[in-house]
Order: C-alpha cells, then structure tokens, then sequence
C-alpha cells in the first residue's frame, strides 16, 4: 500500500550547522543601473535543525507517522505519533475511476545492457486514489516485477506522480504498459538487514557490506561465496597552495572518507536506497569535503550503482583539490596469466589484456591457449602447452599497473608498467574514453564506470597491483595528473572597491563584482559511478554493453501523449504538432535553435569537471567566439530560463538528445551554480566567467522549478534533496539586503516586514514551497504558500504592486498601497510556470484574477495599464517572452481577442523575427570549424523556445495564417 511520508528532524547537511543569509537581488544582478523599482531576487538556503528531512521509503510503503519542523508542533512524538496530514493527503474515496494504462518505452530504444532503472509516471487529477497499486507488463505480455511509490499528490489526496523501479532481469522489450493491478512477484527480491555496525543489502546475485562508521563505505562485495571487492573508500587529495612558476615544491595530503551517518531509504523488494554522509579525513584528523552518497541496488542484480556528491567548502583561494576519487581493493585469485585488463575506449573498441600475455612471444604456446587468453577464458592446463614457453613463464613479465588518463575532453592515454619503482610503458591514445575499465580473472573480477567521463575532464582510471594478490582500482573524478583544481578568482578586482565602482564594472563588463563574493564555499559536484562484481570476465560484446550503459543508463519514459493528458507543469505544453504550414514553421525554428545548441557544446567545446552542463550567455560577433571572458556575458547560469525551455521542449517531444542536454543541465546548475552550505547556502549565483563569480546571490538560479520536472521523471533523490533544502529559504532575506548597491535610505531586514519582490523572489519561494507540499503533504509549505498567494491577491494592484512586506511567521504579506514597479523579468525565472501550476491545483479566484491581471497589462498599451492600475508600466523588454503571459490569459478568460494579441506579440516582439534566416553558417577561421548564427543569443533562445511552446500548447488553434 502506498501512505504518506514520515518526516524526521533534519541534521543539516553532512552535519555542518547552517548560517542563514540573504543574497543579491535581480535589480543587483541585472541592472544596478536601473531603478531600484526592479524585482529583487534573493534568496534560498537549506533547512536548519528542526527542518523536514527526506521522507524515508520501504518498498513504495513509507511509515505514516508525521512531525513538523516548527515550534507550533514540537509536541507531537517524532516518531510512532499518529498525526493527521496537510489537506493534501486528506484524500476522498475515490470510486468508480477510469485509471488510464499507460505505455512506456526505452529513452534510447532497447538497451543491451540495463543494470536497473528508475522513472516516474503523473496522473491525471483525481484519478487515482493514493493506496492504488501497478502491474507492468511486456510487449509480449510478460509480467515484470516492478516497485511502486509515491512521488507526489494532488490536492484531494490522489496521485499525481508515482515512481516506478525494475530490475536487470526485466524483459527487454520495445514498448510496455503499466496499468493498475498487483505486481508480478519476484522469485528472489533485494533484501536489506539493518545492523548496529553495518547494513548487509542482498540482490539475489550479490551481496554488498556498507559500513556505518569508519573509512569503508563498502567494505565487501560477494558473489555467491566468492569475495569479488572489498575496502571500498573514498579518496581525495589536498594540496595547500598552487605553484604558478616552475618549481614545484608544493606537498599534497592524501584525506580518506569518514563515515558519520548511514541510513536505509529504501529496502525494496526491486530497489534499495542506502544513504551515506561523512568527511574526508587524513590520518592527522583534519578534515574537508563532506559528502552524500547513494548506493542503488537492483534485485537480481550483479551491480551497485553508486551516486557520490561532495561539497567543496574551502574559499577557494587555499587547500586545493589535487585528486578525488573512488577506490576498491580486488583479491585476485588466478594465474597471472588467467588474469584480465579491460578499458573500453572511444564507442566499443577496446583495450584487452592479459597480467602475464602469453600471445606474441617468440616461442609459441599454441593456438589454443592464444585463443583463450585473447577471449579472457581459462587458458588449458600449462602441461598442454609448448614446454618452450611452459617452461620459461618466470621469464615473462607480469604487467600490475594500468593508467588511462582523460585529461581533456578530445584526447586520453592509456599507460602501463610492471609495477611500482619501475617505467611506465605507452599503450596507446584515443579521443573518448567511456569510463569503464575491468580488473579480475577467470574466476571473477571487478568492472567499474563512471558517468560523463570525457565531458567532466580531467578523469583517471587506475587499476594497480593487478599481478598481487589484491589489485587496486581507482576511478578519479579528477586526475592527479592534472594538477590541482584551480578555483581561485579569475581577477584581483580591478579596483571596485565601493558600490559605485562595481557599478561602473557592471556597466563596462556585465560583471557584478564584489568583494569576497567570487568564492565556490558550497558549491557541489554529482556524479553517477556503477561497479560490477562478475562471475568471469566478460567477452568484448558484453564489455561494450556494459559501457554504454554507464555512458547512457537506460531509462523508461512515458510518452508525451500522456504527459500533456495528465495536465501536469500547469498544462503548459502539447506534443509536437506540423499539422499546418504555420505550425511547421515554427516546430522547424525550435529544432533549429536546440540542434544549434548541441553543435555548440561539442564545438566550443563547453565540457569539463565544473562547466559540463552549462551554455554560453552571449556571442562576441567580432572575435567569432562565445564571450567567454566578459563578466556577465560568459557562463549563463540558467538566465531567463534556458533550463525550462530544454525541459518543455522534451515533455513535448519525447526526444532523448534534449533529455539528455536539460539532464546534464540540471545537473550543472543544482549543483555548481547553488551554494549548499556557508553564507549563502540556498541561493544560486548569477551568470558569469566563473560559474561562482558574480556577488549577486540569489534564488532565481536555485529556485526548484529548474529541478522540479527532472525529478519527477526519474525520481532522482540526490534532486529532490536539492529542492527540499529550500523550503525554508525565506530566512536567506534576513541577513543581506538585495538592493545594498542603489538602496538610498538605511534599511535593516525585519523578520515580520521582510522586502521581496513578488516576481522572482516570490516565485522561487512558491516553487519550493509547492513542491514540498505535494510530495508529502509539509503542512509549513502549504500554509505559506496559500498566505502569499492570498496577500498578493488582496494587494489593489497584485503582482504589479512588484514588492511586499513579508511576515516570516505568518507567511503573509502586509496590506500595501495601490503603486506600480513592474520589471521585464519578474516572471521569467519560472514565475509563468508555478503561477499556472498554483492556479490549477488551488482554487482561489481572487489569486488567478491577480496573475491574470499582470499578464493581460504587461504587452498592453501604456493607457490600458494606467486606467486599469493609475499608472503606466514604464520602458519594458523580453515581449516575445512575454507573449504566452497573453496566451494565457486568453485561454483563461476566453478572450480571442488577447490570443490574437499573443501571436502578434511572438512574431513582432523585441526577440527573434520571423525574418531573420533562420540557419548557421559554416565557419573555418576559428580554432576550430565551427557552426555560427551571431545573432542568437541564449536569453532569447529561452524565451523564444517557451514562448512558442506555450503559445502553441494554449492557442494553437488561433494561430494566424
């Protein structure tokens, strides 16, 4: 059965205590240089003691029991406490319903190789009842054993989105269905047994020992009675100051994990969730780096996957990063010459080798033993062979250590030696490396990957010792041969010492520079690692496959069809549609603009351990490069929403390449553009050289409606940690003021009259607060967002009013005066989406009227906004963007008029013109051949993209001919 969430009492993250500070405003982030009636923009910051921790899940049946994370009650019992939800969960009896099957399919098509895989599925409104269970099947009808869960509820206590989970023994099939019913039953399930010391996780294939305390996360891997790995840690090496000159005498200390806390998430019977938090620690006690893993384990598996965050917490100008890896000790049991390499390089080609080769040696052991050695079998027994090489085995070396080294993403080397003391030999180059290597021997081994190899560079893979009885295998996030991450500050200020100065910088460079501002303190790096414990070593085709899914695991999807039917992300989007000329017209510029894009990434080469995943903002026409070194035209960090823009345009399509390109987005931008822990835990930085540069702080980068949609397609935790840490984020406007730099009279933040902007601010707060909410009923939320959206309501000019008075306690804002402040990017940091989200899911008249106030004003004429409002909304951009404000408005008020408005709008606004030629040009004078349109700029793509996807979802049907 599936019930609500428990929720217990946070402990911060990797048990750090938590500072809770304000940041930057959008007004500092875009234009000091405009009046200070622009939105301000902070704020976000994860829970402190006493917030909701994630809600811990047993097979799709959580406990029921509920606290809450504030004073009014701390009385309940943490745990065994039957307490009633939030209305959310207050589900009705839901008879008679009409649960639509739906039919799923692979992202790629068919994989050869699927370790396990998670998604999620959403529901229509009120269809299906919370308790409701599922049955997959097959294309051939096969039953397939899947786990069940909730992800999230509507309003009246049914289902909106349900996670699913299957395991490496499901039938591959191209397509299948999931419908209501019960779940086939799987003949040998994934078990978990909770110790005091250890957590023992069984999958039927492996068994896997996770440490509670101490440096071994998982201290051994069985299959069957054989022991396939064991010792397995986290490693990371610190160096305390980089060389800049020749020398190099800098020392570098070697920091293991430190085990603190150990928690079962999940205990299947497909999936199990194991979550780890510690340190690293050296062997003096110092420590750094915290980190959060997930270990994922799959009934019937022979893997564990392995999902590792670490958050850098020094200020980035000492003690630097000289290697972070993933280390496992393998017994190796076998003849040296029953021993096996394997790295896979570019696509499936392959490096395959022996300890001890006994193949191109002058004497020959015979065709046989060749053969087999080559295959990775067990060779014939060594009195079968030619005795001239029999004989002589002593003679050949046995080769212990192996180095594949990605340093960049177009190039790697793959090295060896006999062992430690002795040369390294050169094996050979490549381009791309997948990731995964394998160490073992005919009697079992150990095959490890990881993720985004060559896009997050510098990578390693080391496997030592081979030729011992225990080889060493470490899988390097970064490469020691790389030297030390740089993250120091890429300038010394340039003088900008006073407000006026950073102006000044901000009108010259679009760099928002402030002192002690440009520091990474908190900012953090995903990354997804599978290992294997095999029973031989697998053959060249299985290797390949093995490596694809480390490269792209595979991932069940549900089609746009049904995520458009389930009228989920406020309906704001309908599959792709070339029923008329105009409509291809338009389908056709958004391939365009998303195919250009990608050619972008792998042309300028945006790859690498901190960029992967991010676009360039800007286009220098001049030099014929993307402004990589101007200020606030480099990294854009998800300005104006290009996030959302990949995530509609996938939902709408189905299209596995945009899945992928918002996924590795989502990734960069949760992670590298958010500050997890220090002063500004919570909120995101604004665009910049560096990904951490600019001192604007704020919540429009952080904000959950960037990580809402892949969360509940995949069910991904790491993310929805990230979207819970801000729930509490109005406490962030407390310590800093948004508009410090062009604030005239003294202002102090009052806790029950805090300033914030009702576009970007508000909107960041609803989307984290709707989002707890729905997931498991955080009554907190619920209140808050219910209060600011009736305040807002109650205020005579609503959004336009463009800031209120916030009451932390209450969650309401005060009673304001009839004014005017409208800034052209209020709404476009996800505002547009939450807003259609909230109104749907809330019935609250007075709200929609609101909202729907600001979108028929903002495109209307200056006279219609001052008769509606006494004044006019002043000089206002991005109206392309703005168009499917129009759009919607129409569709919500029936107006035909305002839908032929918004077309209007979309083709004669200040974005992209129907004019222009849509295509790129072939460029050979730069660095490299290179695909160019100067005049895309990523602010515009975004918009453009949403604005016409929204446009065509909500007035399609009055598109103009």
């Amino acid at each position: 059965m599936l019930r609500a969430p428990r929720w217990a009492v946070a402990q911060g993250l990797c048990g750090l205590s938590r500072v809770w500070w304000a940041a930057a405003s959008s007004a500092v982030c875009h234009a000091w240089r405009e009046s200070a009636s622009q939105e301000a923009g902070p704020s976000g910051e994860s829970p402190p003691k006493g917030a909701f921790e994630r809600p811990r899940t047993n097979g799709g049946a959580p406990p029921m029991s509920e606290i809450s994370r504030r004073d009014a009650l701390k009385g309940m019992a943490v745990a065994g406490a039957a307490v009633p939800l939030a209305s959310m969960l207050e589900s009705p009896a839901l008879a008679a319903l009409d649960i639509p099957d739906v039919s799923l399919r692979w992202l790629e098509g068919k994989p050869a190789e699927a370790p396990g895989t998670t998604w999620g599925v959403p529901w229509p409104k009120g269809t299906v009842p919370k308790e409701q269970q599922f049955a997959l099947t097959a294309a051939d009808g096969a039953a397939v054993p899947v786990q069940t869960w909730p992800l999230a509820y509507w309003p009246d206590g049914s289902l909106k989105w349900t996670a699913h989970a299957a395991g490496p023994g499901t039938p591959v099939a191209e397509t299948y269905t999931l419908r209501p019913g019960t779940a086939a039953a799987l003949a040998k399930p994934v078990t978990v047994k909770d110790e005091k010391q250890y957590v023992d996780v069984d999958t039927g294939v492996i068994r896997v020992r996770v440490r509670k305390n101490g440096g071994e996360l998982i201290s051994q891997i069985w299959r069957g009675e054989t022991e396939i790995a064991r010792k397995g840690q986290l490693v990371s090496l610190r160096q305390g100051k980089i060389d800049d000159g020749d020398d190099r005498t800098t020392e570098v200390d070697s920091y293991l994990s430190d085990i603190a806390k150990v928690e079962v998430e999940q205990s299947g019977p497909v999936r199990a969730v194991v979550r780890i938090e510690g340190r690293h620690t050296s062997k003096k006690g110092k420590s750094w780096l915290p980190f959060t893993i997930r270990l994922y384990f799959y009934a019937g598996a022979e893997s564990v996957r392995m999902v590792h965050t670490f958050v850098f917490d020094r200020d980035g100008q000492h003690d630097f990063v000289a290697g972070l890896g993933v280390r496992f000790r393998v017994p190796m049991r076998d003849e040296a010459y029953n021993r096996h390499i394997r790295f896979v390089g570019d696509g499936h080609g392959q490096l395959g080798e022996a300890v001890k080769g006994i193949t191109g040696l002058r004497r020959d052991p015979g065709l046989a033993v060749r053969k087999a050695q080559v295959a990775g079998q067990k060779l014939p027994d060594v009195a079968t062979w030619d005795t001239r090489v029999s004989s002589r085995l002593h003679l050949i070396p046995d080769w212990g250590d192996y180095t594949l080294s990605q340093l960049s993403s177009e190039g790697f080397t793959l090295k060896k030696r006999t062992k430690k003391g002795y040369g390294w030999v050169p094996i050979d180059q490549g381009k791309r490396a997948s990731g995964f290597g394998y160490v073992g021997g005919v009697s079992g081994g150990f095959a490890f990957g990881m993720r985004d190899f060559w896009q997050r560079h510098p990578t390693q893979l080391d496997i030592r010792d081979a030729a011992s009885e225990e080889a060493e295998v470490t899988v390097w996030m970064w490469s020691p041969e790389a030297g030390p991450m740089d993250t120091r500050f890429y300038h010394d200020g340039l003088g900008q010492d006073t407000y006026p100065e950073q102006i000044e910088g901000l009108n010259i460079t679009y760099e928002d520079y402030e002192p002690g501002f440009g520091t990474p303190l908190g900012i953090a790096r995903t990354t997804e690692l599978t290992f294997w414990a095999l029973a031989a070593t697998p053959d060249a085709a299985r290797l390949g496959a093995m490596a694809d899914a480390v490269r792209t695991p595979p991932l069940i999807i549900a089609p746009p069809e049904h995520l458009a039917a389930a009228k989920v992300f406020g309906g704001l989007f309908s599959p792709v549609d070339r029923s008329t000329p105009e409509k291809k017209t338009i389908e056709d510029r958004l391939d365009f603009l998303f195919d250009y894009y990608k050619k972008q990434v792998e042309q300028r080469h945006w790859y690498g351990f901190w960029d992967y995943g991010d676009i360039m903002h800007t286009f220098d026409e001049d030099r014929r490069v993307w402004r990589y070194d101007i200020g606030g035209y480099a990294w854009d960090n998800s300005e104006l929403s290009p996030d959302l823009w990949l995530w509609y345009a996938y939902l709408r399509s189905g299209r596995a390449d945009v899945f992928r390109f918002a996924e590795a987005m989502t990734r960069h931008t949760g992670e590298v553009d958010v500050y997890h822990l220090g002063p500004w835990a919570g909120l995101g930085t604004r665009h910049n050289v560096q990904h951490w540069g600019c001192s604007a702080k704020q919540q429009r980068i952080s904000t959950a409606v960037y990580r809402r949609i892949f969360y509940f397609l995949t069910a991904d935790e790491r993310t929805g940690d990230l979207m819970r840490a801000l729930v509490d984020s109005d406490k962030t406007f407390m310590a800093l003021d948004p508009l410090r730099k062009i604030r005239t009279a003294p202002y102090t933040p009052n806790p029950e009259a805090l300033a914030i902007g009702l576009g970007t601010d508000w909107s960041g707060l609803a989307a984290a607060w709707l989002t707890e909410w729905e997931r498991g009923g955080d009554p907190i939320a619920e209140k808050k967002l219910k209060a600011t959206m009736r305040t807002i309501a109650a205020m005579p000019n609503g959004f336009v009013t463009g800031e209120g008075l916030y009451n932390i306690n209450t969650g309401e804002f005060a009673p304001a005066a009839k004014k005017v402040s409208v800034s052209h990017l209020s709404a476009m940091f996800g505002q547009v989406e939450i807003c259609a989200e909230l109104i749907d899911l809330i019935d609250m008249p007075d709200f929609e009227k609101a909202w729907l106030q600001y979108c028929r004003l903002f495109n209307a004429t200056r006279a219609e906004q001052s008769a509606e409002t006494g004044a006019h909304f002043g000089n206002l951009i991005l109206k392309q963007g703005h168009s499917r404000l129009t759009a919607y408005a129409a569709v919500r008020l029936k107006r035909d008029d305002l839908a032929t408005r918004a077309w209007t709008e979309f083709r004669t606004g200040d974005g992209y013109a129907p004019t222009l030629p849509w295509k790129s040009e072939k460029v050979t004078t730069t660095l490299n051949p290179t695909d160019e349109a100067a005049w895309i700029s990523t602010n515009t793509t975004a918009l453009y993209g949403l604005a016409a996807i929204q446009n065509l979802a909500l007035v399609g049907n009055k598109l103009p001919t």
